[in-house]
């Protein structure tokens, strides 16, 4: 058996960040004295004058990129999740979400999985804050050719856009010829009749794997991964719903706020349904390994199984 290969989305974020400043002079990447934790480094190595290092003022370079939108350019502002969506939140929604501005915000090093750095740096709160920002994208990428994906697209559409990314290498899932990435459109890797799991970002493999010990136990999951949170795709999410009458959703990411709720949003007001959010509940994080703190918080494949069981009986 093959090993399966992983790399973490912010290694695609650096690597699709050079694919595109190739093709486009009007790319322009900044930085908050992070570049090499945010890979934006290869970046700069390639393109020095399209590189700018803000220093540790992640606010101030919300503002550098607002301006440079208004002058045409397409910046993609890139730091830590805990600073682009906690620290310079304000300068977000002030400078570049009420203007509506073509910037798009790479932020890498979300969720738990930072792992020892600890509560302070592992941010489950941005999907919460970025979605509250009136016409912000958010997209959420489960591997590396996903995020790459999201990269091009989020350079294409013009307004702002969130990019999470991870410091884990995760699982290379959507290696396959038919694979397609469209904004707002999610995507169902797995048929089921029994129960919906919903995931995004790293926790996407893990459903996958979740569904695996499910089918061993007679259960027939669904899985669909959202990449894309805002806009969320509400025709898939009712279909899916209206088809199995269960839904499980999964993330790294507190469970007020983010990916739950957004389906819960859609459901409780369109077609109301049994759902169970996966995620961090209401509590901060702690240093330790990422993959143990993954288990600790019971967003790996083996507790999701074991909480979508209990979900079914």
């Amino acid at each position: 058996m093959s090993e399966i290969k992983t790399i973490a989305t912010r290694e695609s974020y650096g690597n699709a960040l050079v694919e595109l400043g190739r093709e486009h002079d009007d790319l322009i990447v900044l930085d908050a004295d992070l570049a090499g934790a945010t890979k934006t480094a290869t970046f700069k190595k390639e393109f020095p004058q399209r590189h700018i290092d803000c220093g540790i003022a992640e606010s101030n370079m919300m503002g550098i990129a607002a301006g440079l939108a208004a002058c045409g350019k397409v910046p993609f502002a890139s730091t830590f999740a805990m600073f682009a969506a906690g620290r310079a939140y304000e300068q977000v929604r002030n400078s570049i979400g009420y203007p509506h501005l073509n910037v798009k915000i790479g932020a890498t090093h979300a969720g738990i999985s930072v792992g020892e750095d600890g509560a302070t740096h592992q941010c489950n709160e941005d999907i919460a804050l970025m979605r509250t920002i009136p016409g912000m994208t958010v997209i959420c990428p489960s591997d590396d050719i996903e995020a790459r994906a999201a990269v091009r697209a989020a350079y294409e559409y013009v307004g702002p856009v969130y990019l999470r990314f991870g410091r884990l290498a995760v699982p290379v899932i959507n290696d396959r010829p038919d694979y397609k990435f469209e904004m707002g459109k999610g995507i169902t890797l797995r048929d089921g009749k029994d129960v919906t799991i919903i995931a995004t970002g790293l926790c996407v493999s893990e459903a996958l794997t979740a569904a695996d010990m499910l089918k061993a136990d007679g259960i027939d999951a669904q899985v669909i991964n959202i990449h894309t949170i805002k806009p969320l795709d509400e025709e898939l999410v009712l279909a899916a719903a209206a088809k199995t009458g269960r839904v499980v959703t999964c993330e790294e990411h507190s469970v007020i706020g983010g990916l739950g709720s957004a389906v819960c949003d859609v459901l409780s007001e369109k077609l109301p349904t049994r759902v169970m959010k996966i995620g961090i509940n209401d509590t901060f994080g702690e240093s330790g390994p990422a993959k143990e703190l993954i288990v600790k918080y019971g967003i790996d494949g083996a507790s999701i199984a074991a909480k979508v069981k209990a979900f079914m009986a």
